[in-house]
Order: C-alpha cells, then sequence, then structure tokens
C-alpha cells in the first residue's frame, strides 16, 4: 500500500507534470496543470479526504481528466504519466529549465542539440563555448549561465521561509499541547523572519524531570522522516521535505535567556554579551551571572534581559547587528509596523486572470481577516503573462468589483491592475484604460538581464507615467532560483519618493520583495511602501505576514505604508 500523500506532496507532482509538458511544448496543458497544483497546494483541508467525499471535481480548476491523476496519486503514490513524461524528456532536462534565462524551450534546444542533461553538463558546455554557437543563445548567454549556476551553488541547503512557517508552526502546536511544556517558540531564523532558513529551530521550557518526555514526543512526531540524534535537552531530527528541525528543553528559569541567545543573530548576541561584561556580568543561553561571585541574576523574560543591559526591548526582526543597538541606546530605534497594522490587500489575483477564485471570494476572505478594503490588480495582457486581460475584459471585470461592492458591507473592492514595464519604460495598456483604474501597478517581468544602465532607465521611465501608483516586486528577484536584476536601486528609489509612488513589498514567499535592505536604503530618500500578498488565491492571502515581516526587517513603521491607512486616506493618497 502507498504511503499517505500529503497535499505539497501531490501538488509537486503535478507541477513536475506542467514543467515536462511545456518543455515538450505542449499547449494550454501546462498551465491547467499548474494552476492545479496551485489549489492543492493552498488547499487547508487534506486532500484525501476530499477524494473520499468524491468532492475533487468541486475544487476550481479540477476536471475530471486532473481529478482523475490525482486519485492515482493518491491511490499509488505516484503517477504512471509523469513517469512517460520523464522518460520522454530525459532526465535533468527540468532542472535545466529552471536556470534563469533557459526555460523550458532552451532547455530542450540545449538537450537535443548538445545532450545536455545536468546542471554539470551545462555548466562544462558553457566553459568550453559551446552554447554560443546555437541559434538563440551567444557569449552573453554563456556568461548568463555560468553566473546563474555559481549564484545556485551558493544558495545550496536554503529553504523559503514561507514555505517553513507552516511547518514549524505545525510542530510547536503539537508539542505546546504536552501537558510536560509550559513555554515553546520558534528560535533562530525562523523567529527573525529571514526570508530563507537553513534549518527550524524551536525551544520549549518543561516541568523538572520531564525533557526526555517531551524529546520523545517530538522525534514521535508523524512529519519526521529520520531523527539525527536525541538527548536529554537537545534533539535533532529531518523531516520528510529535507529541513532539519532543532528542538532545545530548557527549564523555565532559563526560557527568557535562552529564548533571546537561539533567536540569533550570532552577531547581535555577541554585541549583548559585551554589554553584559561591562557591567561586570556573563551572559549565555543559561542566564545572566555575577563574573565576580557567581551569582545568577533572576531574568523573567526577553524584555526584562534587554531592560538589565540598558535597552529597550528589541523587536526579532531587528536582530542582525546592523545598528539596532546602537539605536537603541539613542531612542532612535524605529516603532516597526505590527503585523496588524494592515488595513487592506493592495495586490490580489482573480481567476479572470491567472487567479483561482472570484472578486466575492477574495472580498470575503479579505473581509474575515478584518480588511477595509482590497485592490484586485490582475496581469494585463502581454507575450509572457498567461491569462492577462485586455482592456474589453477590464470592462467586465469592473462590472463584476461594482456588483460585489453593493453587495458587501464594510470593506471596498479597488480595481487595480498589473501592467508590465517594457524594454523601453512603456505599459502594456493605453493611457485611457489606465486612467479609468483605481490602483496601477507597474512591475518588470521580462529581460531582466538588462544591463543596469538600460534597467534603470526602463524602471525611472515607467515611474514617470502619471498613472503609475505603485513599483511593484522592485527588486525582481527569485528566492533561491534568480538574482535580483541589475538595478541602481539609489536612482529608483529617489524617483519613486518624489513623484509620490510607492514601492511594493510583495509577500510572495518567493519574492519578499522589496528586500529588508532595499527597504532600509529606500527610507532614506523619504519612499513610502505598498504590502501586498500577490495572493492568487484567497488562502494565499495570508502571505500578508511576510510582507509585514519583510517591511519590519527593513526598520518601515506604520506611517511610511500606504495601506496601513483608512479607506478615505488611501483614496486621498491614490489622488495624490
Amino acid at each position: 500500500m502507498a504511503a499517505k500523500m500529503d497535499n505539497r506532496e501531490v501538488a509537486a507532482i503535478l507541477y513536475e507534470v506542467a514543467d515536462l509538458l511545456e518543455i515538450k511544448g505542449v499547449g494550454f496543458k501546462p498551465v491547467a496543470y499548474r494552476r492545479a497544483a496551485h489549489v492543492i497546494e493552498t488547499l487547508t483541508e487534506d486532500l484525501a479526504k476530499v477524494c473520499g467525499r468524491d468532492e475533487l471535481e468541486e475544487l476550481p480548476g479540477i476536471g475530471t481528466h486532473i481529478a482523475t491523476k490525482i486519485r492515482e496519486i493518491l491511490k499509488k503514490g505516484s503517477l504512471a504519466y509523469l513517469d512517460r513524461l520523464r522518460q520522454e524528456v530525459g532526465p535533468g532536462v527540468r532542472e535545466l529549465a529552471g536556470i534563469a534565462g533557459i526555460g523550458p524551450k532552451k532547455a530542450m534546444v540545449l538537450h537535443q542539440k548538445l545532450g545536455i542533461d545536468s546542471i554539470d553538463a551545462l555548466e562544462a558546455a558553457a566553459r568550453e563555448g559551446k552554447i554560443r554557437i546555437i541559434a538563440g543563445f551567444g557569449e552573453k548567454s554563456e556568461k548568463n549561465i555560468l553566473a546563474e549556476i555559481a549564484a545556485r551553488k551558493g544558495r545550496a541547503a536554503r529553504f523559503l521561509l514561507g514555505d517553513m512557517l507552516p511547518v514549524a508552526e505545525k510542530i510547536r502546536s503539537a508539542l505546546a499541547l504536552l501537558p510536560e511544556v509550559r513555554q515553546i517558540s520558534p528560535a533562530g531564523s525562523i523567529r527573525r523572519m529571514k526570508e530563507t532558513i537553513g534549518d527550524i529551530d524551536i525551544l520549549a521550557a518543561a516541568h523538572e524531570g520531564s525533557a526526555e518526555a517531551v524529546m520523545a514526543a517530538f522525534t514521535s512526531l508523524p512529519e519526521v522522516d529520520r531523527v539525527l540524534g536525541s538527548g536529554p535537552t537537545k534533539s535533532s531530527v529531518v523531516l520528510a521535505s529535507g529541513v532539519q528541525v532543532d528542538l532545545r528543553v530548557v527549564s523555565e528559569e532559563q526560557y527568557g535567556t535562552a529564548l533571546q541567545y537561539f533567536t540569533g543573530s550570532k552577531d547581535h548576541n555577541i554585541a549583548l554579551r559585551r554589554r553584559a561584561l561591562d557591567r561586570g556580568w556573563s551572559l549565555s543561553e543559561y542566564g545572566v551571572k555575577e563574573t565576580k561571585t557567581g551569582t545568577n541574576l533572576p531574568v523573567t523574560g526577553e524584555e526584562d534581559l534587554y531592560r538589565m543591559l540598558g535597552l529597550p526591548f528589541i523587536e526579532p526582526e531587528l536582530r542582525e547587528n546592523r545598528g539596532e543597538i546602537e539605536a537603541a541606546e539613542k531612542g532612535t530605534l524605529p516603532s516597526v509596523v505590527p503585523y496588524d497594522a494592515v488595513r487592506g490587500d493592495l495586490h490580489l489575483h482573480t481567476n479572470r486572470g491567472d487567479g483561482e477564485d472570484p472578486v466575492r471570494e477574495l472580498a470575503a476572505a479579505a473581509k474575515a481577516r478584518g480588511y477595509g478594503y482590497i485592490a484586485v490588480c490582475d496581469h494585463a495582457e502581454s507575450p509572457g503573462i498567461p491569462r492577462g486581460l485586455n482592456p474589453e475584459k477590464i470592462a467586465q471585470q469592473q462590472k463584476e468589483i461594482e456588483a460585489v461592492n453593493r453587495e458587501l458591507d464594510g470593506l471596498v473592492v479597488l480595481h487595480g491592475i498589473e501592467c508590465s514595464i517594457g524594454p523601453d519604460g512603456s505599459l502594456n495598456l493605453p493611457a485611457k484604460v489606465l486612467g479609468d483604474l483605481d490602483l496601477v501597478i507597474a512591475s518588470v517581468h521580462s529581460l531582466l538581464r538588462m544591463e543596469a544602465k538600460e534597467m534603470t532607465e526602463r524602471v525611472t521611465a515607467a515611474l514617470h507615467n502619471d498613472h503609475v501608483d505603485v513599483l511593484g516586486h522592485p527588486a525582481g528577484r527569485l528566492l533561491l532560483k534568480r538574482e535580483p536584476a541589475a538595478l541602481d536601486l539609489p536612482a529608483v528609489f529617489e524617483a519613486a519618493a518624489g513623484l509620490g509612488i510607492a514601492l511594493e513589498i510583495n509577500g510572495s514567499p518567493s519574492r519578499m520583495d522589496l528586500p529588508d535592505s532595499g527597504c532600509r536604503k529606500a527610507r532614506e530618500y523619504g519612499a513610502r511602501f505598498a504590502l501586498g500578498s500577490d495572493a492568487h488565491a484567497s488562502a494565499a492571502l495570508r502571505q500578508m505576514a511576510l510582507a509585514a515581516a519583510t517591511a519590519r526587517r527593513g526598520w518601515v513603521s506604520a506611517d511610511e505604508i500606504v495601506n496601513t491607512r483608512s479607506p478615505a486616506d488611501l483614496r486621498a493618497w491614490l489622488g495624490r
């Protein structure tokens, strides 16, 4: 009997089918499989239960054909159709398609012309100058391929924060139910909300003598694939996803200092230990001790620890030793935006575009989150954008939004659009259409390998379009996949601030863009920010937390974010 498949594993199989079909040049089907995979990936209920009720076809984007494939996956743990596709395409070609600048079609060309079927083979061919002679490539292509491969090697063994947060929370919640556990929290880089993490750290405080029971429960969790080590104070496991999870158990008296210590960062902790030494104390994960007498000083929690060291509490997201301690000393530490301060989501996609849900469902989900407004911003029609909207479809969507606004109390739906910025800085919709919309996001979606000067001129030209309100995912990166575009960001920040255009902080797990470092720099120019989940389904509205986390790490306060404003004040800002 096949092992039970969770939603992410099923989605991964469908994503691979989509990728291989795209490599083969099959039309339409890849979009259908990818949409079904996304529906399953964001489904809050166990897919097997939906299947058991014979309700697969009731899920959006899942018809009879794909439902049959899903049933086979759930029953057998594999898909014969995928096995055939793998044989037809050849091993490794899908991995080639994931290299920035190659894509499915070029991956197949490289495989057919040069027999390249792995990243190593691709790197060797690029170094030997074999790729430049193939039509559609060139010397610059080889240079970019080698740079991307080098970058990928440097990004090894990292996981997206957005993927790991639910995993960490599931484990934390399970252990929190144990009677032996008094307090428990994620720690390490996941608590600091870094965009990618190497592993998951969890810290628990337990009753005296009960640590072994907690460890036994931890190592027996169903998510655990193998146990790396188990002891009375620390255990390490590897989950089926490949991520390592470390659990540490301390006494209740040690919990405050231990939580601060295991949250990090290392450099932040070193700076705090120096402050402790200046006071004649030693600071460690076990507590604070007077150096001369060896007397333990009582610490009731993290806030108490920072107070003892002469500092206000420093939020976990700021603890990177990037000036936060000096700012805390001077009283200039920013009051970073609270997670619940955002009053509306300014970047949502519907099923009229490449999203999954209609406006009405997105609006209902947003209202349930306590929002006062949302902005529907489907993609404008473009060659590289699937299911983009043309002016006629935009007009049809306007009628749908007007109907929802008449029906729904307590939430306003704004009609927006996400336009692609062309190579010359132009947008892919006429001014007449843009002028009738409530909000316009301008984003770069193609030709991200342009030289820095050209790319900067391209983006700043788009900012001078009178209809642009927000610059979408400004750095143009995809975490663990694509480096940021070559771009003079300070010049972009200065232009955006001068024109009153907000810089998006995009909460998509693979983007989290503008990055936190960019946020800090943009603040120097007086820029304003717009937080968006970039949700393509109602369940993905939760991605707003990733946008807020990035803003917090970037020292951004609530008054610097346009969508912490009331609906009336946001409307006033949009009128500018």
